[in-house]
């Protein structure tokens, strides 16, 4: 039997594929493979092409009416842990996403690499079709051709018939290139092999080779090793006396792996302050949960400043004491740097980092050395929570209610509940921390599913920063200067905040301003007609970039020109409406001269270590007043920031989507934690035009319980999450009928089907944004106090609905964070 043969094999696998079909292939093994073990990478015949995928289980014959062979065996031993395989079936299930595409989010994306298919003329074409034509006539130039690149070229779909039917003519020559195997680092080393401890010996063999005896005893000093490079540049010896040595016998040449770690100096010496009292009362509740067979979660709810950090580090050295590992989850890449900064000061070549902002060899170097043993703590974003880690320990998610842990694509798994989910099935503990939990976390804590710890005083009993608000309606009414910096000023920063920055400045302390919109004005508009920009592709408005003088649209990235004329009525009189962090700017540029000011947004940090850079000039105090987004609003330790000033607070609080409210609060008091973390104290300005709104009168005395209550009546009429669990199913394509239409479909097949089950429809309704990326979206909700019975019914609706008409796509977001 040969490979790729579709005769009937002996030995059968299932294999998951990282498609969007919900149900798993049985291949054969053919009798020169091994057979595969459930986590083992395969690499099968797809459809008319081939694909990666991962062995789930043993074959079985019922069903199959053609067997296809897999073509080979990638791994010796299974990549994907028993408890990953687990977690994926977990995820699978509870998402309704197929097995493959889950199994594919745990791994790194260089591991699922498919295979490449070249072409190229061999002789004389047959005569044929139109078709198979316009593929002769493109091979005829010579050459050899990628099937994937040929077919996206000619415009013709599939060309595999025609392949296949040159092939059959005995024209085509076909070759295959299978998956490239990740690259991993190495650099040539120059290693002692044998010692001379004898000085008539080593006499004896170097003689006169002066330059001989210097290089070996330049390897004595280092250790007996070093680079070749090294010895070559920096020690200034010569090939040849290295190859003199080598034709000795006493030193080799090797490949040694390189570790592409871009942290490997972030590092400082920690200090081991004493445990508060506090910290000691948390972490013995963790510790107590961590000794059960079967751990309960933790949510640690500790304020701003009152070491949450420094509990998580107290866990993992119990964890690495018992020959255990851990993840630490945050949510923000500009977290990382100084996160790891952190952990590293304490476990040194132990911490691993993964997130999306490394390239791809340092992701899957990173991960290399988390599978073979090599580093036991992984500390990282999302993804972060796939580490391949055995002898789980601890899992912590810090920021857990941040909003950055919920995936956008399929499968659309929330990382905090999967945390959970993965630290069961490990028998690990997780911990949650948040100076302001989810509401979710929140209710589960209440109802005894998860354990309550909490730090209620910053570290050293530092006070809270004073909170005062700012009406920006009475601001409004004062007089302003006709002319100058000040009277944009006044239009932005109130007379109160601009003479609060000025102390800072006196005193040469450090300064942070919010504003959670990015880009110059958020939308340009005619003084005649009244006519607004908006994004040919999506329902919203197009947000003006002054740096770039280009209109841009925040979701599907169009951008243009800036128009100079209305081009509805050609009027030059426009007006740019709504504030943006770059507007910000400049007025901040402006008012306080001489100030040393940076800018951290989407826009400032799309340099792969723009982040780290920016903070770390804060860090340093070469920055004044740092400005910017939710970004500046998280996790962020410095001790010389006395003041937070929010330039506008209403931003988003009227969102048409539940979670509004709770994300304002969480923003603010984030931010508001920025402040007064060192001796010097600290204040928070808030400018708004709603004073009275219970969310920022809860802001104002750092009152998280009291917003908890509040919000949680709130969403007990009509009912919302954590009272009852939510799936949002959106309906979408280029044509506006097609999507609503199918969404009303979907609509009736799910009423069709739910009998006495008892979840609730709610719907369909064009979607909060009309239209995204060119696609028009129509949505509605099921909601449910049982998430069993959301589960059965999300399940049957993705594997039994099929949408007519041309490009309709159904996406289905279990648990969702937001409606919009």
């Amino acid at each position: 039997m040969t490979r790729g043969s579709s005769s009937r094999a002996s030995r059968l696998v299932e294999v998951a594929l990282p498609v969007p079909i919900h149900s798993t292939f049985t291949y054969g093994v053919p009798d020169d493979l091994p057979t595969p073990a459930a986590g083992v990478r395969v690499r099968v015949p797809f459809s008319r092409d081939e694909r990666i995928g991962w062995v789930v289980g043993e074959g079985a014959p019922d069903g199959v009416t053609r067997l296809r062979n897999l073509l080979d065996v990638l791994d010796d031993t299974p990549g994907v842990r028993p408890d990953l395989l687990r977690l994926s079936r977990w995820m699978a299930d509870y998402y309704a996403a197929p097995i493959g595409i889950a199994l594919s989010a745990t791994q790194p994306a260089v591991l699922s690499d498919v295979s490449r298919d070249y072409i190229a003329l061999d002789g004389a074409p047959p005569v044929g079709s139109p078709r198979l034509a316009r593929l002769t006539a493109a091979l005829e130039g010579g050459g050899v051709h990628m099937v994937s690149t040929l077919r996206r070229r000619l415009g013709m779909g599939s060309i595999w018939p025609e392949v296949h039917a040159l092939k059959r003519a005995g024209v085509l020559r076909h070759e295959v290139v299978p998956p490239q195997e990740p690259s991993v680092k190495t650099r040539r080393v120059v290693r002692v092999v044998r010692a001379l401890p004898d000085l008539a010996e080593r006499d004896a063999l170097f003689g006169r080779a002066v330059r001989q005896r210097e290089a070996y005893l330049a390897l004595e000093d280092a250790g007996g090793a070093r680079s070749l490079s090294n010895m070559l540049r920096e020690g200034g010896f010569s090939r040849s006396v290295i190859a003199g040595l080598e034709q000795k016998g006493l030193i080799e040449l090797a490949d040694e792996e390189v570790v592409r770690d871009p942290f490997a100096a972030a590092r400082v010496t920690p200090v081991a302050h004493p445990l508060t009292a506090d910290q000691r009362q948390a972490l013995a509740v963790i510790r107590q949960e961590a000794g059960r067979d079967v751990p309960r979660p933790v949510l640690l709810h500790g304020i701003t400043g009152s070491g949450k950090t420094r509990v998580y580090i107290e866990l993992l050295k119990d964890v690495l004491e018992r020959g255990q590992t851990a993840i630490v989850l945050v949510p923000e890449i500009s977290l990382t740097p100084q996160t790891v900064t952190r952990f590293r000061g304490w476990f040194g070549d132990q911490v691993a980092v993964l997130h999306s902002g490394l390239s791809k060899g340092e992701r899957y170097d990173a991960w290399r050395q988390l599978a073979t043993g090599r580093r036991s703590v992984a500390v990282g974003a999302r993804s972060a929570l796939f580490a391949p880690l055995d002898r789980l320990g601890a899992i912590v998610v810090d920021e857990e209610h941040d909003g950055s842990y919920k995936q956008s694509e399929a499968p659309r798994y929330q990382a905090r509940d999967l945390a959970v989910v993965r630290a069961s099935l490990s028998g690990a503990v997780c911990v949650l921390g948040s100076a302001t939990p989810s509401l979710e976390s929140w209710a589960n804590a209440a109802k005894g599913r998860f354990v309550r710890a909490s730090l209620p005083r910053r570290v050293a009993d530092r006070p809270l920063p004073p909170v005062h608000l700012i009406d920006l309606r009475e601001a409004r009414k004062r007089p302003k200067p006709s002319r100058g910096p000040s009277s944009e000023a006044g239009l932005v920063l109130s007379t109160r905040l601009v003479e609060a920055v000025e102390r800072r400045l006196e005193r040469q302390e450090q300064s942070i301003l919010l504003l959670n919109r990015r880009g110059y004005a958020s939308f340009i508009q005619c003084r005649e007609c009244g006519d607004v920009r908006v994004c040919p592709n999506c329902s919203i408005s197009l947000t003006y970039h002054r740096r770039s003088g280009r209109v841009v649209c925040h979701h599907c990235r169009f951008d243009e020109v800036a128009p100079s004329r209305c081009r509805r009525c050609g009027s030059d009189d426009l007006s740019f409406r709504g504030l943006g962090t770059e507007q910000v700017e400049r007025v901040v540029v402006e008012t306080f001269a001489g100030a040393r000011v940076a800018r951290m947004d989407v826009d400032t940090t799309s340099g792969k270590w723009s982040h780290h850079e920016i903070l770390g000039r804060v860090e340093r105090r070469e920055v004044d007043i740092l400005l910017g987004t939710q970004m500046i609003a998280k996790g962020l330790d410095f001790p010389h920031v006395t003041l937070v000033g929010v330039i506008n607070a209403d931003v988003g609080i009227h969102l048409p989507d539940f979670r509004a409210s709770e994300r304002t609060f969480q923003l603010l008091s984030q931010v508001a934690g920025r402040a007064g973390r060192g001796e010097r104290g600290g204040e928070v300005l808030i400018q708004t035009s709603l004073p009275e709104h219970y969310v920022l009168r809860a802001a104002l005395d750092h009152d998280f319980e009291g917003f908890a209550r509040r919000e949680l009546e709130e969403r007990l009429q009509p009912a919302y999450p954590p009272h009852i669990r939510l799936v949002n199913v959106v309906v979408s394509s280029p044509d506006d009928g097609a999507a609503a239409d199918q969404a009303e479909a979907a609509a009736r097949w799910i009423r069709a089907r739910l009998g006495n089950v008892a979840v609730a429809l709610v719907g369909p309704a064009p979607a909060p944004i009309e239209r995204l990326h060119n696609r028009w979206r129509w949505h509605f909700l099921l909601r449910s106090a049982r998430p069993e019975h959301l589960g059965r019914v999300c399940r049957g609706f993705v594997r039994g609905f099929q949408p007519r008409g041309a490009d309709v796509r159904v996406a289905l977001d279990r648990d969702p964070v937001a409606l919009l």
